[in-house]
């Protein structure tokens, strides 16, 4: 398996790595491809992605898609998951809560953020849940989709 995080922190250092970083990371999760996610940054509990506006991912009306909005909400999440989790265990979403207070106009930036104190292993072993707060934003700084995704975190077998 690859260590994701391990990889960003070599690449974010050379010229273009974060665009070479987003473009594998696209790969290895083709249903990211389709929002072209630019990753910002990945670091324990916080990922920043920005999701371009493009006629791809718009609506009827001319604005992002709720749904693509989502998909780079989930792909900051996985980013975040990847740097913050201990290496003996592993996480899959289980749910996502999401509201829409604004439209989505612009290129949006997708932030994902954790408390550290959420990935402690529990004292029996047994699996837990961690909840991330996302938001995405769009140019202005006006927040237009806000919620939680629900991993749950088990100790690798």
């Amino acid at each position: 398996m690859i260590d994701a995080y391990a990889l960003y922190r070599r690449l974010e250092r050379v010229p273009l790595g974060k665009r070479v970083f987003g473009l594998a990371f696209s790969a290895a999760a083709p249903y990211f491809r389709s929002v072209r996610p630019r990753v910002v940054e990945v670091a324990p509990n916080r990922a920043v992605v920005v999701v371009p506006k493009r006629r791809r991912v718009q609506n009827h009306i001319g604005t992002v898609h709720a749904i693509a909005a989502c998909n780079g909400l989930e792909a900051a999440m996985g980013l975040l998951a990847e740097a913050s989790i201990a290496p003996t265990h592993r996480w899959i979403p289980r749910g996502m809560e999401v509201r829409y207070p604004a439209t989505s106009t612009t290129a949006l930036t997708c932030t994902a953020v954790t408390d550290p104190a959420a990935w402690s292993p529990t004292a029996d072993g047994e699996p837990s849940e961690v909840p991330v707060t996302v938001t995405a934003t769009r140019a202005d700084g006006v927040v237009t989709v806000e919620g939680t995704i629900h991993l749950h975190v088990s100790p690798r077998r």
